[in-house]
């Protein structure tokens, strides 16, 4: 909020800093829950994009309460070839981070996911004409340090998962430069509906190629990956309104003990040390350079204000 103040709520209301605390972490756990979830739903012999289909349409049936409360004027945009980039781009994000989740740990790849803000920055110089100084360069740089210590190309353990999850976090990044974009008119919860909307269509298409009729069995999988995936983009949403960017981020990091937890529980999977090392890198780069723009934006006089952050 403007000047870090909190507002004036009732009593037991979470206001201000806190709230957008409480929804980031909120938001990560549910973001790694929906990773534990496809997985599930995969061990019982679901193909990743069949499982990306199904996320996709139980989200477009979790977002009716959204419509009955704004209208049928949540799909309505000025905008549309954008929001045609923007689910292109969304599709090969999602088919790859799906797909990798079939072949390498919960953690590696949350942790592989953290490149994200950093190709971000890099397409907001390519796309959008940013300038970019040496400071947030050499943080980029610090961060893709991060990214080798993790992925190791030249080990035995870099291969199809880890190529899935880097292109992933590739074109999340380039998501979050569309979105901004998309934000210079239309509100989080316009930019949330029409994607979900458009990417049900599209993401059908793969899915028939492999598609195998879902049973019970698998019924509570996929609902817990509709509700996590729609609930974390909601969370995160509700976060970065209420509190700026750069402190909203540092909480992000919490998505790595989350997934590392529920992955051990329900699947029994570890990570090792170098991906914690590597993962923190990553992170405290994306962080400094958040909290540089942020500071660049204050002295310009235009604070950065709230966006939607694609989600999974």
């Amino acid at each position: 909020m403007p000047g870090g103040r909190l507002r004036r709520a009732a009593a037991g209301r979470l206001v201000g800093p806190v709230a957008g605390v409480f929804w980031v972490t909120i938001s990560m756990a549910l973001f790694a829950g929906l990773a534990a979830f496809s997985r599930a739903a995969m061990n019982l012999g679901l193909h990743p994009f069949e499982v990306l289909f199904l996320r996709n349409l139980f989200a477009v049936v979790l977002l009716f309460p959204l419509v009955y409360w704004r209208g049928w004027s949540l799909f309505t945009s000025r905008q549309l070839p954008r929001y045609g980039l923007r689910v292109a781009v969304a599709t090969f994000s999602m088919m790859s981070w799906f797909y990798a989740i079939s072949l390498i740990t919960i953690g590696e790849l949350t942790a592989i996911g953290f490149l994200a803000p950093l190709f971000g920055t890099l397409g907001a110089v390519l796309l959008l004409g940013e300038r970019v100084r040496l400071r947030r360069w050499t943080a980029l740089l610090v961060g893709f340090v991060g990214a080798m210590i993790i992925l190791r190309p030249a080990g035995s353990s870099f291969g199809l998962g880890q190529l899935c999850a880097l292109f992933a976090a590739m074109s999340q990044g380039l998501g979050v430069v569309l979105v901004k974009q998309l934000t210079a008119e239309d509100d989080p919860d316009k930019i949330v509906s029409i994607t979900n909307l458009l990417l049900l269509p599209v993401s059908l298409i793969p899915a028939l190629f492999v598609w195998r009729w879902p049973n019970l069995a698998m019924l509570p999988s996929l609902l817990g990956i509709g509700v996590c995936a729609v609930l974390g983009h909601v969370s995160l949403v509700r976060g970065y309104a209420s509190v700026d960017a750069s402190l909203a981020m540092t909480f992000e990091f919490s998505r790595l003990p989350f997934a590392v937890a529920i992955a051990y529980v329900a699947f029994a999977e570890t990570i090792d040390v170098w991906t914690w090392i590597g993962a923190f890198i990553i992170f405290a780069s994306a962080v400094y350079i958040t909290r540089r723009e942020a500071s660049l934006e204050a002295r310009r006089g235009h604070p950065g204000k709230a966006q939607d952050k694609p989600g999974l």
